[in-house]
């Protein structure tokens, strides 16, 4: 059996090369973590190109350099001979973007492996690689154990699983995915003078500066496609466009007018067991787990043929519920070509725009699904966590391969690197029994260089950092600068960008003016908005039927709670805010811009489902409508459960939430309390019903929320002013750094008077520009004018003075009409949500 290349077969003499380096990289580091550094680079599978004298490739096919770390068969004593590298290679024209499942039959070959130390390695010919056109060669490692029973392991840092981490890697040619992108030039640009790739240097290597502003995606909703293809396609005739000199839709201004893209984690998800089935072995009409590999017997079918059913997994999530294992690769949910190039084309279209796009990746290295405990060795995980497993980032090999994983996804093309939750890295002091905050560790990632197009270059570093959250007066206590201060070329998360913010509530922006005004005064390395995943979905969970204990719903923001919310996330006061005044990088979401919904979502999580869907309760308030319920393209599975009317499923949901609270998540005893209810579901509820209940509803809130329906409600106006809005602050880079404290001022009218009314002066470094900004945060509607504000700051000892003349309107908010009175005061009155910049030259 074999390849075209013929049957993968071991090299003698590579191998012992192999072999013999690793020996030497321990032999001459002292310190088993700088050890590992250099070993988990050849982890993996890694094709190495023979070529003909021209510098060809042979036509024979590549060499393939395959290493796993495998403590736990050094642990339990596994002899050397009971481990074997099996290769899966499937017929050439398999297509990896079907999402059908089908069976399909694999050729079978195992090669045996050398070991050093807890490591095996192999080099082996005639395996295919994978391309842009072709599937390759799956590979996994196989192993017996004392009483026969056969194993596998799955390769934590593959750059491609087809069909999802559970399931065998692809061998794939990553030197020819490197070589043939699109963007080649984009890199080959770094660290020179091209005014449209800037970097710092930083210790020898170009590190890419922060970009003006950025947009945050979640590709599985952003495109009807659900695809980074999909977006890929966005990006691309947003720039044919551009290049026309043509104006663009309304629902692609939502898309543009950035420099800079935070795309919500591409990595492997987990799987739900009793949902997902991407990768089954077939033999004799039994299903083998892919987890376990199999018994003896299966296993005893070496060199022959292997029959699987297979699909490319179709999973619903945000991102962040990994397995870790297969970090390195794409999420093969969201490639519809299954092929890793995609992610490559994706950024190669943001990098090929007029003003070139930074692509920055969401890495949530901070912790593993549960399921995660499955694919890694022990060595991996320190115990349970909040989310899951808890990373050991103390153990040297483990924290090496975790810098190696982000390494390579990194080197698909990213200009940055944003840290989920920076806080979670802790790991355990045992001599103090406490757990601390891992800051080496992160220091560490903050060093990993990129080597892309031959380019090396450090990516633009955001972390995201609420220590001392979860304690309980974090919002208080947390400073939002503690990697900052460590780190002065990075970025984090503001406390106004955090996960807590409700802006939809009364006086948010007079109870947050402590935070808005860090934001002004330190605030230049900060990400500033209010919208993102985080705090779109928490606005969806108030209860707006509850006054206790919070702050009532503004009722200046819309006539009813979808426009409430809408307006909250999305109008001209906070955008103007955070693009036209104050330091930092603004970041907005892309589901705020286009005011379409947004909730949590996902099908991967079988013991929680319920209990999630039950926190969504309050969804209906904010995000649908009696008109969305009732149109055709939307909630067809709950419709098909038998609810008839938003009300009717209003309903339900909050008796729902109700169960989980009274019987401390009970399915069993929820269910029978549920089944005394009148509702479409019956009187004879189960468990098992409120678990198909709670998929239906995750997936019909990920159909409601693909912005492909919302495209034909963009308003022109609103969308037109928003982009002309990110246009005043590219024009403008000097506004990224802080306020100078003597010279320029920004404060809020108070008394209010009912009305929140920020305002603020600043002036360009060169002194050729001044700006005065004046926003109705919220309230009743207030007159401002740029004589009335200098009237008021001179009432501040520690205000500059503001010059009363000179002043024209630079960017007014739609609907707010410009009026010059006699004395020439260029008064205007603001509504609630409604902002002006004025524009002057000294």
């Amino acid at each position: 059996m074999g390849t075209e290349y013929g049957t993968p077969t071991r090299l003698e003499d590579s191998t012992n090369d192999l072999v013999s380096w690793h020996e030497s990289v321990v032999e001459n580091h002292d310190d088993p973590f700088e050890a590992a550094k250099k070993l988990t680079t050849r982890l993996g599978a890694h094709v190495t190109d023979r070529r003909d004298s021209d510098g060809r490739r042979d036509t024979d096919g590549p060499t393939v350099e395959f290493g796993f770390w495998t403590p736990e068969l050094a642990d339990d004593g596994s002899p050397e001979s009971a481990v074997e590298l099996e290769i899966l290679t499937p017929s050439a024209d398999l297509d990896p973007g079907d999402t059908t499942r089908r069976e399909v039959t694999f050729q079978r070959d195992r090669v045996p492996m050398r070991r050093s130390g807890e490591y095996h390695w192999a080099v082996v010919e005639g395996v295919r690689a994978g391309t842009r056109e072709t599937l390759g060669s799956l590979y996994q490692l196989v192993y017996e154990d004392e009483d026969g029973e056969g194993h596998t392991i799955q390769d934590p840092v593959s750059y491609s699983v087809p069909f999802g981490a559970f399931a065998p890697a692809e061998v794939y040619d990553l030197g020819r995915l490197d070589e043939t992108r699109a963007d080649r030039e984009y890199f080959e640009a770094l660290g020179t003078d091209d005014e449209h790739v800037s970097t710092t240097e930083d210790d020898g290597v170009p590190r890419i500066d922060p970009a003006t502003s950025m947009l945050e995606i979640h590709p599985g909703t952003a495109t009807e496609r659900g695809s980074l293809a999909g977006l890929a396609d966005v990006y691309e005739g947003i720039a044919e466009k551009q290049r026309a000199g043509e104006s663009l839709d309304p629902w692609e201004r939502a898309f543009a007018g950035y420099d800079g893209i935070q795309v919500m984690p591409v990595e492997p998800l987990t799987e739900n067991e009793a949902e997902h089935d991407f990768w089954s072995v077939v033999s004799d009409g039994v299903s083998v787990s892919e987890a376990s590999g199999g018994s003896s017997d299966e296993r005893g079918e070496s060199d022959g043929e292997l029959t699987v059913e297979v699909a490319r997994p179709e999973m619903i999530n945000w991102g962040y519920d990994i397995v870790v294992s297969a970090f390195s690769a794409p999420n093969p949910a969201i490639l519809e070509s299954g092929r890793p190039d995609e992610l490559v084309d994706f950024i190669a279209a943001c990098h090929d725009l007029p003003r070139p796009i930074k692509v920055v990746f969401d890495v949530a290295l901070g912790h593993a699904d549960n399921r995660g405990a499955e694919l890694l060795s022990d060595r991996y995980i320190l115990g349970p966590g909040m989310y899951g497993k808890h990373l050991d980032y103390t153990e040297p090999t483990a924290r090496a391969v975790f810098l190696e994983m982000q390494r390579r996804k990194m080197d698909f093309g990213a200009d940055g690197i944003r840290v989920d939750g920076a806080q979670d890295f802790t790991s355990y002091d045992p001599e103090s029994g406490e757990m601390y905050h891992d800051d080496d560790f992160l220091a560490e990632m903050d060093r990993v260089t990129q080597d892309v197009a031959g380019t090396e270059y450090r990516p633009w570093m955001i972390y995201e950092d609420g220590r001392p959250w979860p304690r309980e007066d974090w919002e208080l206590a947390s400073s939002y600068r503690a990697l900052i201060e460590q780190h002065p070329h990075s970025f984090q998360w503001s406390p106004i960008t955090f996960a807590h913010n409700t802006p939809a509530l009364l006086t948010f922006w007079a109870t947050k003016w402590w935070r808005v005004r860090e934001v002004a005064e330190f605030g230049g390395n900060w990400l500033t908005g209010v919208a993102n995943h985080d705090t779109v979905r928490r606005g969806t969970q108030i209860d707006p039927t509850v006054e206790f204990n919070q702050s009532p719903v503004n009722p200046y923001l819309g006539d009813d709670y979808p426009e409430t919310l809408d307006e909250a996330y999305d109008n001209a006061a906070s955008s103007m805010l955070f693009h036209c005044f104050l330091p930092g990088v603004p970041m907005d979401f892309v589901h705020a811009n286009m005011r379409a919904p947004w909730g949590f979502i996902r099908d991967t999580d079988p013991t929680w489902n319920v209990k999630v869907v039950s926190d969504e309760s309050k969804f209906l308030y904010w995000q649908v409508r009696d008109e969305d319920f009732e149109d055709d393209r939307f909630f067809h599975r709950v419709k098909d459960l038998g609810f008839e009317s938003r009300e009717e499923l209003l309903t339900w949901m909050n008796a729902l939430s109700s169960a989980v609270d009274a019987t401390d998540y009970d399915l069993d005893v929820m269910a029978d309390m549920l089944s005394a209810m009148n509702h479409p579901l019956g009187n004879d509820l189960s468990a098992t019903d409120l678990e198909a209940y709670g998929y239906a509803w995750m997936r019909d809130v990920h159909d409601f929320a693909t912005l492909s329906h919302w495209h034909d409600a963009q308003d022109a106006d609103r969308s037109a002013f928003r982009l002309q809005t990110r246009e005043f602050r590219h024009d403008r880079p000097w506004l990224l750094a802080d306020l100078d404290a003597g010279d320029d001022y920004f404060t809020y009218r108070h008394p209010t008077d009912g009305t929140v009314l920020y305002y603020g002066f600043r002036t360009s470094p060169d002194g050729t520009e001044q700006l005065l900004f004046a926003a109705n945060m919220e309230g009743v509607p207030v007159k401002v004018s740029p004589e009335y504000l200098a009237e008021d700051a001179a009432e501040d000892a520690n205000a500059p003075a503001i010059p009363r003349d000179g002043w024209q309107p630079a960017l007014v908010a739609p609907g707010v009409e410009v009026s010059v009175s006699d004395a020439d005061s260029l008064a205007v009155e603001l509504d609630n949500g409604d902002a002006i910049v004025w524009r002057r030259e000294p």
